[in-house]
């Protein structure tokens, strides 16, 4: 059984962040975002409040084209969109298809226990540049 963490300010800020944000930053972007809000806040402290918050199930890290993990505190399943011009990612508001794991899992063999699926285009924004 674990031990029970005792609440942590700067954790609670990082995790609003993340909850007040839609674009799925990477650690260092955060860090950027917060550091003013929160001068005591170290690079150290802010990862090891994501990994607390990653390994309570309150947010998610996931990995995109760029090699980077991305934070995202909407920890149901849901798609993402990429843009390869600006970058950017949104998530997409459709709804998951169980059935492409249980298929998954059926045609390999192996218990699946969820999935991903990430959309790659140029968004609207960069489409009207």
């Amino acid at each position: 059984m674990k031990a029970s963490r005792r609440k942590s300010v700067q954790r609670e800020r990082i995790y609003a962040a993340l909850k007040n944000s839609s674009a799925h930053p990477t650690a260092s972007q955060l860090y950027t975002a917060l550091k003013k809000a929160i001068p005591t806040l170290s690079l150290g402290n802010l990862y090891r409040n994501i990994n607390i918050l990653v390994e309570a199930g309150r947010i998610k890290g996931t990995e995109f084209r760029d090699g980077l993990e991305h934070y995202d505190a909407v920890i149901k399943s849901h798609y993402h969109f990429v843009c390869e011009t600006c970058g950017i990612i949104n998530d997409f508001d459709l709804p998951v298809r169980i059935e492409v794991a249980e298929l998954a899992g059926k045609s390999t063999g192996n218990k699946i226990s969820g999935h991903t699926i990430q959309f790659f285009g140029i968004c609207e924004k960069c489409l009207n540049l």
